[in-house]
């Protein structure tokens, strides 16, 4: 396999491609990169899209994003002084390039430079306390001087806190919906001030309003994008324990401040600490545990894009196909056990589990685990 070059820049028609593609239903993460290690290209690949979509079990075409409603979206984002930046390029942040399926184009508004500091995520409650406020502006602020940018997702309370305190030193916010309408409307303001001075990011079109489930999804690249993850406050079955969860699936370090065990807001952050996170009392807490994951983990910017053998194999014949679909369910297995299962190459097992995936039958989960979507 060839090494990747340092430094892409993609054309404006190959951007438009990208998006084209990244904005077409189904195609997520994984798909989007199947697709292009396989077709080589976006082009190429939204030339076959509505076939593997139909041999996935899709009952209907699919709706490719038409090149006037990109070049819209493109022109959106010029009009609020955003870009669209794609993995590989220099000002991608680095530290999601190593996440599981990095979203192949981020919508960025700001200076990009936020993203060659190290970066710790803070997150926590949205109705916090007038002391968990207090303790996740001084953990930014004390970060913040120490050199980190601090990641959060511009929430009410903890969020929102640890972007106030981290403005003068660098502050990433992450949002649900699109660039251009930040959430909650209260925080616009603020949303401004750290475009000024930090970045904001989002991985949705622009003109989508944040809907439930797009939570964890903003959750997933904030705790991506940084070395640690430090929950001030969280209830139970909170959407900061998601982060958390996330957090430690993708090898990042999770810290906890705890609070009082009467204090319903405590109890997901003490219940973390009982798991395993780091307890945090101050500051010094979360600089010893990442003092020494500075030179090893935060590593300079790389493209994610390989070269694959997937373009010289022969496509799964249906038989094939079949002995694929039969081996998944509704519990999650292991790709590499479907492949020993199965006997066939790689590749040929890619290609099924991207047909179904682009036909909404698949859910993809981490570590490489996928499982069947069955419809009611």
């Amino acid at each position: 396999m060839s090494k990747p070059v340092v430094g892409l820049r993609l054309s404006d028609r190959q951007r438009l491609s990208w998006l084209r593609l990244i904005r077409t239903p189904n195609v997520g993460p994984a798909s989007f990169r199947a697709l292009i290690n396989r077709f080589g290209s976006a082009e190429a690949a939204l030339e076959v899209l509505p076939e593997l979509t139909l041999s996935g079990g899709a009952s209907r075409l699919v709706r490719i994003p038409a090149i006037a409603e990109i070049e819209a979206e493109m022109q959106a984002a010029r009009r609020i002084g955003a870009r669209f930046v794609c993995i590989g390029e220099p000002d991608y942040p680095p530290l999601l390039k190593h996440m599981d399926h990095p979203p192949p184009v981020l919508a960025v508004k700001g200076a990009g430079a936020v993203f060659a500091m190290p970066t710790v995520a803070i997150v926590g409650a949205r109705n916090a306390s007038l002391a968990g406020i207090k303790m996740a502006r001084i953990l930014a602020a004390e970060l913040g001087r120490e050199g980190y940018a601090i990641v959060s997702g511009l929430a009410r309370g903890i969020d929102t806190a640890a972007h106030q305190s981290s403005l003068l030193t660098g502050t990433v916010a992450v949002l649900a919906g699109g660039l251009d309408l930040p959430y909650p409307p209260e925080n616009a303001g603020l949303n401004d001030e750290i475009a000024e001075r930090g970045a904001v990011v989002s991985e949705m079109p622009f003109g989508w309003q944040p809907r439930a489930q797009d939570f964890p999804r903003r959750n997933r690249l904030v705790a991506g994008a940084a070395l640690g993850l430090v929950v001030v406050e969280a209830a139970e079955r909170s959407g900061s324990l998601i982060s958390a969860r996330l957090a430690a699936e993708m090898g990042r370090q999770v810290f906890a401040v705890p609070g009082s065990p009467l204090d319903p807001r405590a109890r997901g952050t003490n219940g973390l600490i009982k798991d395993g996170a780091t307890l945090v009392t101050e500051t010094a807490d979360i600089l010893n545990a990442l003092a020494s994951q500075i030179d090893t983990r935060f590593v300079p910017n790389t493209p994610a894009e390989e070269p694959s053998d997937f373009s010289a194999t022969l496509p799964p014949a249906d038989s094939e196909r079949e002995r694929v679909i039969e081996t998944l369910g509704q519990a999650p297995v292991n790709i590499d056990e479907i492949i020993r299962h199965t006997g066939l190459h790689p590749a040929q097992v890619a290609i099924v589990l991207l047909e179904l995936d682009l036909a909404g039958r698949l859910e993809r989960h981490a570590g490489g685990f996928v499982s069947l979507i069955f419809s009611h």
